[in-house]
């Protein structure tokens, strides 16, 4: 086929809307969404060629940026802070232990030499946060454990990328001096937290302090925040990735103005960003060469499933009391591998150093098995260990002031705590700001029209209308306990 403009625009269009297809019936069918993505790109392989190792790389590390952020953007730190501990020690002592383990196999295995299976074994040594969830779909998983699958998932990669590359350079560098590694690997990750949480505070600041023309801008913006954290940070060669995830749990946690619009948007990017990443796996990989290692992917992949991954597990939660027997086994079963290593499979590729792509189609093998074998029994397996509740409802409200940006008021959606002072009182004995108002209550799923007697009960959902500047005053103010006296 020849390339031109339209033929390309054309082909991103079809990806696009084949991989949405996909994902619709892959809930269907039982398969993870991912596993279509890359049977796409497999037989798209056929009809055209695509051997752009730096472009995908580049894309690879974007789509990183916009699945880490949005990952961030719906993580609530009062569900992480109790389980931050087991869940850097997965994301640190587990990758390390998880490559080490799966890099021996390797080098015997593929008959490559030390670096390069410990190379292979920092390629996959993290989980996929976009691939764990999009498996778990609506299950109502245990709280500790979610949360902490949560957090090693948007944590680990960082750890992941720096094994990647201290490898290639002791490979390409043989001289190289082992402490500068060590030295590199903490400034890397101290300046990734602290630029993480210093942007992220700067860019709650922007978001609600700037007045856009268009209400659409927002999400844009916030996007950008995330690029700019990532490149700034990495521009001083410290960990970008680590500083979009801790930036964007600050802004996730944090009232912003366009809330819904902001996380809605970001969710539909990221969902864009995993179609594409997969294709173009799925278009890097050239099926004739595949049955020759064939054997050598499928062993690592089961070792790395039931021996190296486990292994992390258990050695980095020794120590922890949190989590029982059959929850640390689950935990390592959710170990799903996705996006990262695809990204981190082209590092090998770009800087061309030899099996280069040996290591390429194995890490295609690894993604693709433990998406159809962990991918399709991570949800039986809850249930079976009795980890998952019933299935989470879908919020079907949802109410957003419309407007330009200019516009100083907004519409705040408020969850009514069960002991706010304001339960079992009527709107018109509430005290509210000058020019706020109650404009609609959802009570278990169920729109009531706000008057004057309307009685507030616990857990309601309650969209109040008020000035930007007030934000702060109506939340504490709704949700203060009893015994609290209004100053409006």
């Amino acid at each position: 086929m020849e390339i031109t403009i339209d033929n390309l625009t054309l082909l991103l269009g079809l990806l696009l809307l084949i991989g949405v297809i996909t994902a619709k019936f892959s809930t269907r069918l039982g398969v993870p969404s991912l596993v279509l993505f890359i049977i796409v790109g497999m037989v798209l392989n056929t009809y055209f060629f695509f051997d752009n190792a730096p472009m995908t790389q580049f894309i690879g590390t974007l789509a990183l940026i916009i699945i880490l952020f949005e990952g961030g953007l719906q993580t609530k730190w009062s569900n992480v802070k109790s389980v931050y501990k087991p869940s850097l020690s997965l994301a640190t002592i587990g990758v390390v232990v998880t490559t080490l383990s799966i890099g021996v196999a390797a080098k015997f295995i593929l008959d490559v030499t030390w670096l390069e299976g410990m190379l292979f074994g920092a390629i996959v040594g993290s989980t996929d946060a976009a691939a764990v969830f999009s498996v778990l779909g609506n299950k109502n998983i245990k709280p500790n454990i979610s949360s902490t699958l949560e957090a090693e998932s948007g944590s680990n990669d960082p750890m992941a990328i720096f094994l990647t590359v201290a490898f290639l350079q002791l490979i390409q560098f043989p001289g190289l001096n082992p402490g500068t590694l060590v030295l590199s690997f903490f400034w890397q990750m101290g300046m990734g937290l602290l630029l993480g949480l210093a942007l992220g505070a700067a860019s709650v600041w922007i978001i609600n302090r700037i007045n856009l023309d268009s209400s659409g801008l927002y999400p844009v913006l916030s996007i950008s925040l995330a690029i700019f954290t990532y490149a700034f940070t990495s521009i001083l060669e410290a960990s970008g990735l680590l500083a979009v995830y801790v930036m964007a749990i600050v802004v996730g946690n944090q009232d912003l103005t366009y809330r819904h619009s902001i996380v809605r948007f970001n969710e539909g990017f990221a969902w864009m960003m995993q179609i594409v990443m997969f294709i173009l796996l799925g278009l890097l990989v050239f099926p004739q060469h595949l049955p020759g290692i064939a054997w050598q992917g499928i062993v690592l992949s089961i070792l790395l499933i039931a021996v190296a991954r486990p292994l992390g597990v258990y050695l980095s939660l020794s120590l922890s009391k949190t989590f029982t027997v059959k929850e640390k086994f689950f935990i390592s079963w959710a170990g799903l591998k996705g996006a990262v290593p695809i990204v981190l499979a082209t590092y090998p590729m770009v800087a061309n150093i030899e099996n280069n792509e040996i290591i390429f189609n194995v890490v295609f093998f690894v993604v693709l098995l433990s998406a159809l074998i962990q991918g399709t029994t991570i949800s039986p397996l809850a249930n079976y260990l009795k980890l998952a509740g019933e299935e989470k409802r879908p919020i079907a409200h949802s109410i957003e002031l419309v407007s330009i940006g200019k516009t100083n008021n907004e519409m705040l959606e408020i969850l009514i705590n069960e002991d706010a002072y304001i339960t079992n009182q009527a709107i018109k004995d509430i005290s509210l700001p000058e020019k706020t108002l109650i404009s609609a209550v959802i009570r278990d799923n169920e729109l009531i029209t706000p008057m004057g007697d309307t009685v507030i009960k616990a857990n309601d959902t309650l969209y109040v209308l008020a000035n930007k500047s007030q934000r702060k005053q109506v939340n504490e103010l709704l949700n203060s306990k009893r015994g609290f006296t209004s100053h409006f």
